[in-house]
C-alpha cells in the first residue's frame, strides 16, 4: 500500500445521486401516487434532476405547490409507504463507483454516506447494496438534530469515523451538500454526474473542485496536496474524538 500525496483519512459521500442512481426507483414511486390519482406519469429525465431535492420536492413536482397540508402528507405518506417496498429494485451503484470504494479501502482509508435520507429508508437501501458493513459511518437525516446544510451530521460522522473534518472530503450533488461540508470544516467536491437540475451552476456553490464522473475522484486525490486541504473549523463543532459486493439490489423488497 503507498502512501496517498494528500492528508485525507476520510472520504465522505451523499447518498441520492452521489454514491448510488436511485432515481429510477423514486421514479417508480411517484409515478405510481400519478397513476393512482389520475395524472399522467413523468418522464424519468424530469424526476431525476429534483430527486437530491427529497421526497418532498418530488410530490411538489408530480402535484404543484398549491397543495393544501393536509393533501400533502396523505401523498408524502403514500409515497413513503410506497417508496420503502420499491426502495431498491433498479437502484444501482453509479458506473466504477464500487471500484473507487475498493481503492478507498486499499489506501487505507475510511469512507461514509452522510444523506438527509431517514434512517429507515437508508438503512435498508445500504444493506440491500452490501455497503452496510463496508461503511465507516452512515448518518441519516434523523441521527442528528440537524440536517444538511447544517454542519452538525457531517461533524457527527467525523466521530464516528474516528477523523478530523479537516481530514475529511464530501462529495455530493446539491448546495446543501457543499454549504455543510464547507461550514464543517472539510474539503468538497461537487459529483456534476448526479441530479443537477441544466438551470444550476454548481461552479458557484463554492466547492473546492467538480468531477464529472465518479472515476475523477481517483485522479483528484492523487494531485491533491499533503498540506493545505480543509477548512477553518465552524464555531458549532462537534467534539472530536482522538486519532466484493454487488452494485445493485435488484429483487430487493421490503416488508
Amino acid at each position: 500500500m503507498s502512501n496517498p500525496p494528500h492528508n485525507f483519512t476520510t472520504i465522505l459521500f451523499d447518498l441520492d445521486g452521489t454514491l448510488a442512481d436511485t432515481a429510477p426507483d423514486l421514479a417508480f414511486t411517484l409515478n405510481t401516487i400519478l397513476e393512482e390519482q389520475g395524472l399522467a406519469a413523468l418522464p424519468l429525465q424530469t424526476i431525476r434532476s429534483h430527486v437530491s431535492q427529497g421526497g418532498a420536492a418530488l410530490i411538489r413536482l408530480g402535484f404543484g405547490e398549491n397543495l393544501d397540508e393536509i393533501a400533502f402528507q396523505r401523498l408524502r405518506n403514500r409515497f413513503l409507504k410506497l417508496y420503502a417496498t420499491h426502495i431498491c429494485v433498479n437502484t444501482r451503484l453509479f458506473p466504477e463507483m464500487d471500484r473507487v470504494l475498493t481503492h478507498i479501502e486499499d489506501q487505507g482509508m475510511k469512507w461514509g454516506v452522510v444523506t438527509n435520507k431517514q434512517a429507515w429508508l437508508t438503512d435498508p437501501l445500504m444493506a440491500a447494496l452490501r455497503l452496510d458493513q463496508r461503511a465507516s459511518c452512515i448518518v441519516s437525516g434523523d441521527t442528528t438534530s440537524e440536517r444538511k446544510p447544517h454542519p452538525k451530521p457531517l461533524l457527527h460522522a467525523c466521530e464516528v469515523a474516528n477523523s478530523l473534518p479537516q481530514h475529511c472530503l464530501y462529495l455530493g450533488d446539491d448546495p446543501r451538500d457543499i454549504q455543510a461540508g464547507n461550514a464543517a470544516g472539510m474539503t468538497t467536491l461537487v459529483a456534476r454526474y448526479g441530479y443537477i437540475h441544466a438551470d444550476n451552476s454548481p461552479e458557484q456553490w463554492g466547492a473546492d473542485g467538480i468531477i464529472d464522473d465518479i472515476a475523477e475522484l481517483l485522479d483528484w486525490l492523487r494531485s491533491a496536496p499533503a498540506s493545505g486541504t480543509g477548512r477553518p473549523m465552524p464555531r458549532h463543532r462537534a467534539k472530536q474524538s482522538p486519532s466484493e459486493p454487488r452494485s445493485g439490489c435488484a429483487g430487493f423488497i421490503k416488508t
